[in-house]
């Protein structure tokens, strides 16, 4: 796999193998605000938990702007909902990336009302169980459950331009792994 720029939201061994990463990549780890080939990142101090960081410690949430949108990436966050303060750094969002595992992150309840939080116009889930994973988290389907969803279908890949975006209707997309 090869990298401009590569993002870790936090240092577990699980979360973090930049050696797999070839291209030379410009490494961001953690909070700050950093501009590399036209892209503005943000990244946001957050909580792998939600007793403070004092289960799992801190994770960073990272808002990507380029080509006309924000992208924000929720990492491993453990928070049941984001303060004040995060939510003023994160600021509108077009896409949302979200875990929705549960047990090292939030679940698909606590996933929504972050998404009410954000209120962004599509939505990924990430960080949910897949066939083989040796980690058991909950799958998507209680996620979207939880979303009032049965069932969407998978896409190989999103491609997507500023005047592409939903207007009304918040759109939940799900990739193939």
């Amino acid at each position: 796999m090869e990298a401009d720029i590569l993002l870790i939201t936090h240092d577990h061994h699980d979360h973090n193998n930049v050696k797999a990463v070839s291209g030379d990549p410009f490494l961001i780890s953690g909070p700050g605000e950093y501009e590399v080939k036209e892209v503005f990142i943000q990244g946001v101090p957050a909580f792998h938990d939600n007793s403070q960081g004092k289960e799992r410690g801190q994770t960073t949430i990272y808002v990507i702007e380029a080509e006309d949108l924000r992208v924000c990436h929720l990492g491993d966050i453990g928070q049941k909902e984001l303060t004040s303060e995060q939510l003023e750094k994160i600021g509108e969002v077009d896409i949302l990336m979200i875990p929705a595992g549960g047990v090292y992150t939030i679940d698909g309840k606590d996933a929504l009302k972050i998404m009410s939080q954000i209120e962004p116009k599509i939505i990924i889930p990430m960080h949910y169980s897949l066939p083989k994973l040796k980690v058991k988290l909950d799958d998507l389907d209680k996620f979207l459950k939880a979303a009032g969803i049965r069932k969407i279908e998978p896409l190989p890949k999103l491609t997507i331009k500023k005047k592409d975006l939903p207007e009304e209707e918040v759109k939940i997309v799900v990739l193939k792994p």
